[in-house]
């Protein structure tokens, strides 16, 4: 299936906002609970699956959208679709955290693209969603993306979102080293990996965690400044930028 050709602006700056533009009977796939706004002529509809196989059996469509419980996302897709009869019809959807939404197009990536398992926004109609086994056992124990990442393939848009800033490397037969955490997606020719960070003294008090990922090969990877476990630690009552408001260790003892 051919996807929907549908057109976009994304807004904002830090905590980013994804506008799709469709002409009638187009239809863009969203994960459920992502949509900021739509206009009255926009229909949407909750299934199971992404609608990438239309003549798929009701056994398939319960396989294909039971897999996506394996990569921790929601068992439905919300299907959105302009209903009505002549011009252009807008519907808006946002991520649950502040970060950046990357427009890819798949149509360039014939072998899809690799993405972690919440990096998925939204894409056009036609855009397959499958699930992509992590085969290296260390890699899925600490690579911080688990064994199960999600593939993402067709001829359309697609977006994805990730924390912070985006860094986008073109490697070209050559390694690359990252926090474990920052891997946001990469084409399917890149060979994911952990390695040790460094010696027992760097890996113990370096401050950079015990592994990094290494991405080898030649291929585009998109990285991510913020990842969200990064960002939940800064907020958390008892994170590392607890003291640093209150001027450290001797904020804290005058604040006694």
């Amino acid at each position: 299936m051919h996807s929907h050709d549908v057109d976009y602006r994304i807004l904002g700056h830090d905590i980013q906002v994804l506008e799709i533009e469709l002409d009638p009977n187009e239809t863009v796939i969203a994960e459920a609970g992502a949509m900021v706004y739509m206009e009255e002529s926009i229909a949407f509809e909750t299934k199971m699956g992404d609608g990438s196989a239309p003549d798929q059996s009701v056994l398939g469509k319960l396989f294909s959208a039971g897999t996506r419980l394996l990569t921790g996302e929601s068992l439905f897709m919300t299907h959105f679709t302009h209903r009505g009869g002549y011009g252009k019809s807008k519907v808006a959807f946002s991520a649950p955290y502040p970060g950046t939404i990357i427009p890819v197009d798949l149509g360039t990536l014939p072998q899809g693209l690799i993405v972690q398992k919440d990096g998925f926004l939204a894409a056009a109609r036609g855009t397959k969603i499958s699930i992509h086994f992590n085969q290296k056992l260390g890699t899925g124990f600490f690579g911080g993306e688990g064994f199960i990442l999600q593939k993402l393939t067709g001829d359309g848009k697609a977006f994805v979102h990730a924390g912070g800033t985006i860094i986008e490397k073109h490697l070209t037969n050559e390694l690359l080293r990252v926090d474990t955490g920052c891997v946001v997606a990469f084409e399917p020719g890149i060979d994911f990996s952990i390695t040790r960070a460094g010696g027992l003294r760097s890996m113990i008090f370096g401050g950079e965690g015990l592994l990094l990922a290494t991405l080898r090969g030649t291929g585009r990877v998109w990285l991510q400044s913020m990842p969200v476990k990064k960002l939940i630690q800064a907020l958390a009552p008892a994170g590392s930028n607890t003291t640093k408001e209150s001027g450290g260790l001797f904020g804290s003892l005058l604040d006694e």
